[in-house]
């Protein structure tokens, strides 16, 4: 009888709530407005010769490894930054190696990780979501082969330093190390620079979040040349789309347009966290283009809320599956406009709702 791999079996199941999704969508940290004006205007000039083509990447990625002051042969582009992710696991681990990430964290992970074989170890979070770091420095042992850090962390919108990363990277030098800046584009720091001094460090940016890039599907994996090289031996030539190929130039292009939204989306998540913390909502600051808050202490409380605000027409995230997020919703933030929507259905919505316990509204 023919059976998948054990390691394929034993996956959890990772079912993201994509269907249905009418309302305004501030549940899985999209660009809520869309991609530049200049995209668009580039999918309506491709021909049909140009979808006949199998993709060329390479004059792109030279576009964008200039764009990041990074060489060509330090980057990648991949089908997402969850192509880079996989594309890690399988050139870096294989069974009975181990795994480290933080929890909580991005549920994928973990899921490439167990594919490859490896054994993932958890590290929880200090008190407030902190960033572990003596944890997961304590936690490398040599059977540790790869280390995955969100920066910010999704869900909570927490942010490692720069000397953090590089301590740990130093602690495990035996081990690739990813820094998933995801959210760069919302909090400003990057460790970029850090793959000089600890050649161990990879990073990926997306194309999903600040530019309104999710459904062509692109990201890039950043790192040392060797191990770039290395990298790229496992990775199909033709990873990437042609339209995605031919927009994303006109995306990194339009610097103003990506500024602008950053810049609204900031002020909102200032508002909506101003707006938390006088209704006595505990929440957690965050330097990513959401907020973690705690609604209630069980996931019912959290379901509830998440329903309530469908019917409302606005969508978000109830997290209280993820470790330490019992009872916490996740909310993107938009422009101006939208967050007075979203304030609106929040002053409507939460009198309704019991205080945990020491809280006081104003």
């Amino acid at each position: 009888m023919l059976r998948a791999r054990d390691a394929i079996r034993a996956l959890p199941t990772y079912h993201p709530p994509l269907a249905g999704r009418a309302g305004l969508r501030l549940d899985f940290n999209e660009n809520t407005v869309g991609c530049s004006p200049r995209v668009l205007e580039t999918l309506r000039h491709l021909t049909a010769e140009d979808l006949a083509r199998y993709p060329e990447r390479q004059a792109v990625e030279e576009k964008l490894a200039e764009f990041l002051g990074v060489g060509a042969d330090e980057l990648l582009l991949t089908n997402g930054v969850d192509e880079g992710i996989h594309l890690l696991c399988q050139t870096f681990l294989g069974p009975d190696d181990e795994a480290l990430i933080v929890a909580p964290t991005y549920s994928m992970y973990r899921i490439y990780m167990m594919v490859a074989g490896a054994r993932v170890r958890d590290v929880r979070s200090g008190p407030e979501f902190r960033f572990p770091i003596q944890e997961l420095c304590s936690s490398v042992t040599e059977r540790t082969k790869l280390i995955v850090i969100a920066n910010p962390n999704n869900p909570t919108g927490t942010l490692a330093t720069l000397d953090e990363l590089r301590h740990l990277a130093s602690s495990a030098s035996s081990a690739a190390m990813l820094v998933d800046e995801a959210y760069f584009e919302f909090c400003g720091q990057t460790s970029l620079a850090l793959r000089r001094e600890c050649p161990n460090i990879l990073v990926t940016r997306t194309f999903s979040k600040a530019y309104g890039l999710a459904g062509l599907r692109i990201g890039a994996l950043i790192g040392n040349r060797d191990q770039m090289a290395s990298i790229r031996l496992a990775c199909s030539p033709y990873n990437v789309n042609a339209v995605a190929l031919a927009c994303l130039p006109w995306a990194i292009g339009d610097t103003e347009y990506v500024r602008r939204y950053v810049d609204e989306v900031l002020q909102s998540r200032t508002r909506l966290e101003i707006f938390l913390r006088e209704q006595g909502i505990q929440f957690w600051p965050s330097q990513a283009n959401f907020v973690l808050f705690r609604i209630g202490a069980t996931k019912d409380d959290a379901k509830a809320f998440a329903e309530g605000m469908r019917r409302d027409g606005i969508l978000v995230r109830d997290r209280s599956a993820d470790c330490g997020c019992e009872g916490c919703v996740r909310i993107t933030l938009g422009t101006r406009e939208q967050t007075d929507r979203l304030l609106d259905v929040l002053h409507q919505t939460l009198p309704a709702i019991p205080l945990q316990p020491g809280a006081a509204r104003k």
